[in-house]
């Protein structure tokens, strides 16, 4: 979907201005905080926040100083045909100035708002100053069948050479009629196969026509593709000239359908059985079978119709192979507006601990996109402004299927929604949950054959533990395991049996769930476990609140670890019989080595370069020191005196 733009708002001077922008727009205002009176949302830091915007792929407009905007951005440039647009406004609003993304809507955006404001557009993209068009920007509803030549042929033009414009579809292409005439540059406006393209010959195909589609169920890739190329090769229509690929909603997840509509770059559009079976009566091959297999009198055809509207026709009737179906509707005007829905996507994704900046771009680009968001209250909370102006649905601790369930349905209906976790949703979180609902069937509780139809997205965040240990330092150096002490979902007896097996093992282990209100004994448990197989002075890391403001970090010996002192948002990080903790100019750091001194070095002692006798606070578990690591003050010990690093 295209994601609408954010007002920035930095000082007073510049509210008013950036609410009459917001107003145009139809968009929401960000504020500064402590800066402005009135927004839609608030951030803490400009630079920050609208390098976070942009990395999310939300097109920003800043009332403000363009170096402020340029700074902000910089460095995230790489691509500039992905980059969503930057504009920035004058705090008086007398001047527009589109930063970045000028062919990909800057230039419009400054338009519009230059329009709102009775203020000056100051583009500067060569083709639209000189020639008022961008050739490799077309409007919607046209596409350029050659755009990889557009730049050669924007400079053969920029030299004064001039264009002819013609094909059949010429006099629809009003936003060509301001070219200079001349015989630098031949542009043809045709959905037809055109010869002899390149630099000095540009083809553009107005998007009448709509491809419908049908097949067996996992039809190959390759039958539907072969297919539909020798439908459109018979009709003479270029896959440019598509506006969209179309079919009934219960062919959404059909590989073949979603490869071809990706192939072609297209939007993939649903119908249901009933919305069909209303086209019955403009059907050139209407089928019994079909309507006793699916409920509809035709697919391919009737889609294709159903997309186009009341006053297309069939150029192209249905067309079949062993396994698909197609046909092609058109009309008589480039399609900008699509009917039906799309097929609905939950994105599973980890906001991280909760900081910004501990947040990928893939994550918060994913967030901008969603329609909806669905989790817990506080996890949407910590997206900040990044969750502004969206349908959000929270659900409470201990919801967890219910809130999987419900999110997985709406994307069944055709939303675009986000299922919000914290840290990583595949490390105890909603992941496996929402796959499990997949795998069940509905009558034991599983999701409606829709929702499972839905397109799955999983992306990756900063896990609890990857949070906890940089902070530590990198405890994490050499094998280690996760182990949740929550017996909600998983048999006491599983737990110490895992707790056993990773004591045996010497991993450093990461905690999760420690202790609740009614869970208290476990982690004392699972302390005494380990001891019976590590020093104890192995170090302990408690990482609570982590990314937050409150964040604290507090370092323990394995034997003087409290229950008391940990609660549900604290990550326990026990070292191995190899951890050690470094007092460095910054406090102490926890660390596992790998093993590379034995590599170097040859086989070292037992008690060098994180042997087994080189444990924890200042290697006492056999009198012996790393070489290169400082040996803490033996007060580091006192539990009272080991407070955050």
């Amino acid at each position: 979907m295209a994601l609408k733009p954010v007002v920035l708002a930095l000082s007073r001077s510049g509210e008013a201005v950036a609410h009459r922008v917001a107003e145009a727009l139809g968009c929401a205002v960000h504020g500064r905080e402590g800066r402005v009176d009135r927004a839609d949302a608030w951030f803490a830091n400009a630079l920050d926040h609208a390098r976070d915007l942009f990395a999310a792929g939300v097109p920003v407009v800043g009332v403000c100083a363009s170096g402020i905007l340029i700074r902000a951005v910089a460095p995230l440039l790489a691509d500039k045909t992905v980059e969503p647009p930057v504009v920035s406004v004058s705090d008086d609003g007398a001047v527009v100035v589109p930063l970045l993304g000028g062919h990909r809507g800057a230039n419009r955006l400054a338009a519009q708002i230059a329009e709102a404001l009775g203020a000056v557009s100051a583009v500067t993209t060569a083709g639209d100053v000189a020639l008022g068009v961008a050739l490799d920007a077309p409007p919607a509803g046209w596409r350029l069948v050659n755009p990889w030549d557009a730049k050669e042929a924007m400079a053969i033009l920029l030299s004064g050479a001039g264009a002819t414009v013609d094909g059949p579809d010429a006099a629809a292409a009003e936003w060509l009629a301001g070219l200079p005439v001349g015989d630098g540059v031949r542009i043809t406006c045709s959905p037809e196969p055109v010869q002899g393209l390149g630099p000095a010959h540009l083809q553009f195909a107005p998007q009448r026509y709509v491809l419908g589609v049908g097949c067996a169920r996992n039809c190959s890739e390759e039958e539907m593709a072969e297919l539909v190329a020798g439908a459109l090769a018979e009709a003479r229509i270029i896959p440019e000239a598509l506006s969209s690929v179309n079919t009934l909603t219960l062919k959404a997840d059909e590989p073949a359908m979603i490869a071809l509509a990706a192939a072609f770059a297209v939007p993939f559009r649903l119908f249901d059985a009933a919305a069909l079976e209303a086209e019955t009566q403009r059907l050139a091959n209407p089928s019994d079978v079909v309507f006793a297999e699916v409920g509809t009198h035709g697919v391919s055809e009737a889609a294709a119709l159903a997309q186009a509207g009341p006053d297309a026709v069939l150029c192209l009737p249905k067309r079949k192979s062993a396994e698909a179906t197609c046909a092609v509707a058109r009309v008589d005007a480039p399609l900008v507006g699509l009917r039906g829905r799309s097929r609905g996507r939950l994105s599973v994704v980890g906001i991280g601990p909760g900081q910004a900046s501990w947040r990928t771009p893939e994550v918060s680009s994913l967030v901008a996109q969603a329609e909806e968001l669905v989790g817990y209250g506080l996890y949407i909370d910590l997206l900040g402004p990044l969750a502004v102006g969206k349908q959000r649905s929270d659900f409470p601790l201990g919801g967890e299927e219910d809130r999987c369930r419900y999110a997985l349905e709406r994307a069944g209906e055709g939303r675009d929604v986000a299922l919000v976790c914290s840290g990583d949703a595949g490390i105890y979180a909603m992941g496996a949950l929402v796959f499990e609902l997949l795998d069940r069937a509905e009558d034991q509780g599983g999701v409606s054959d829709a929702a499972r139809r839905v397109e799955v997205v999983c992306s990756p965040g900063v896990s609890a533990l990857q949070g906890a240990a940089a902070r530590a330092g990198a405890p994490l150096g050499h094998d280690f395991c996760a182990i949740s002490l929550s017996d909600l979902l998983t048999p006491r007896e599983d737990i110490v049996r895992r707790l056993k097996a990773a004591a045996e093992g010497d991993f450093v282990v990461a905690f999760y769930n420690p202790v609740s209100k009614r869970r208290r004994t476990l982690l004392a448990e699972a302390r005494d476990i380990l001891l019976q197989h590590r020093p104890a002075d192995t170090p302990v890391m408690l990482a609570s609140s982590l990314g937050r403001p409150e964040e604290e970090v507090r370092y323990r010996r394995l034997a003087d670890l409290q229950v008391d002192e940990v609660d549900m948002l604290t990550v326990v990080l026990v070292g191995s019989s190899h951890s050690r903790l470094a007092q460095l100019g910054e406090g102490p750091r926890m660390f596992t080595p790998r093993g590379y001194a034995r590599k170097i070095d040859g086989d070292l002692s037992g008690d060098r370069a994180g042997g087994a006798g080189g444990t924890g606070f200042g290697g006492s578990g056999s009198g012996g020191s790393a070489p290169g690591s400082a040996t803490l003050p033996r007060d580091i010990l006192d539990p009272k005196k080991m407070g955050a690093a």
